[in-house]
């Protein structure tokens, strides 16, 4: 289990985190799917195939790792790709395994691709080979392993190896939810923090939630120290449209940066094409950040299009504004 620093935004999603898939709303095929697989596994009392979970960040991944780990009476241990960076790291975590034990490993396509390689054996025959010394005194000892679940969380699955990704038995893709399923997930979290909210104002929290549970429950957050000061923890529609708008996120759920973004390439750019740098620097913002956090929200939306020339705003994009497009 990793050792990391509960923080207090830890400690918040982890109280609002389901533990049974009876409590987790949503990405219902995936949680159907994943059930019957535990089951046909427990009724055979063998262990549970690996699992590769995709997708945005915020939609379920390490929750659904851990209930999983839960319908099978199992222990989880945590790591991520980055912190593995030698094989012996690894070979640590896989000989402390016993059997049907859970490995989750979040970002798993930034692990380096030399301990990668320890992994295609161990998943396959539950068997690790160490090199011991180097030189003309090298020699390779085989390690046998107790067989064990490997659950690996990407946000990018491209960058993920093929022969990595042909080793998992089971692989899911998140997809963002709607906003009527994001209002359940907002009412049971309410009810966990002893927050009273009505239907409208869960509802106008999970619009502008950006179809992510754990940016909605941020917010529903954010709305609970509003109304404790100014509505005896009693959130409306018209307290929640307070809360957000003071947090800068409008009734689309566009945040400041979102609107930088696009008034930046319609006003600097002329509506585009403009390249990802060129846009980095106007706005003052990492490439990395504006590529994986602000553009899949703003192309999902229909706000932005990205080309092979560049990034592109949309006529939605220029009437958010208040703007005329140009004509074709």
């Amino acid at each position: 289990m990793n050792n990391d620093i509960i923080t207090p935004d830890r400690e918040f999603e982890q109280k609002l985190r389901p533990s049974r898939f009876a409590d987790f709303t949503g990405q219902d095929k995936i949680r159907e799917r994943l059930e019957l697989f535990v089951q046909a596994a427990k009724e055979r009392d063998d262990v549970l195939d690996h699992v590769l979970l995709s997708g945005p960040p915020g939609l379920g991944k390490t929750t659904l790792s851990y209930i999983l780990a839960e319908a099978m009476d199992a222990n989880i241990k945590c790591t991520s790709g980055p912190v593995i960076d030698k094989p012996g790291d690894l070979a640590g975590l896989l000989t402390s395994l016993e059997r049907g034990d859970v490995l989750f490993i979040d970002e798993i396509h930034r692990m380096q691709r030399s301990v990668e390689e320890y992994l295609y054996s161990a998943m396959e025959d539950f068997v690790i080979d160490i090199v011991i010394d180097q030189g003309p005194n090298a020699r390779s000892v085989r390690l046998n392993i107790q067989p064990f679940t490997l659950i690996g969380a990407t946000t990018r699955a491209g960058m993920l190896s093929a022969p990595m990704r042909s080793r998992f038995g089971l692989v899911n893709r998140l997809d963002y939810y709607d906003a009527a399923t994001l209002k359940i997930i907002l009412k049971r979290s309410a009810k966990i923090l002893n927050v009273d909210i009505n239907e409208d104002g869960a509802m106008e929290i999970a619009s502008r939630s950006r179809g992510t549970p754990r940016i909605a429950n941020n917010l529903l957050r954010r709305a609970r120290d509003y109304a404790q000061v100014k509505a005896d923890n009693h959130i409306t529609r018209e307290l929640a449209d307070k809360a957000l708008s003071l947090l800068d996120i409008d009734g689309d759920g566009l945040e400041e940066m979102d609107k930088r973004i696009l008034s930046c390439i319609i006003e600097k750019f002329s509506g585009g094409p403009v390249g990802l740098n060129s846009l980095s620097v106007s706005v003052g913002e990492e490439a990395d950040t504006i590529e994986e956090v602000y553009e899949p929200y703003l192309i999902q939306e229909g706000y932005l299009q990205r080309t092979a020339q560049g990034r592109v705003a949309t006529t939605l994009a220029y009437r958010k504004f208040g703007l005329v497009p140009p004509s074709a």
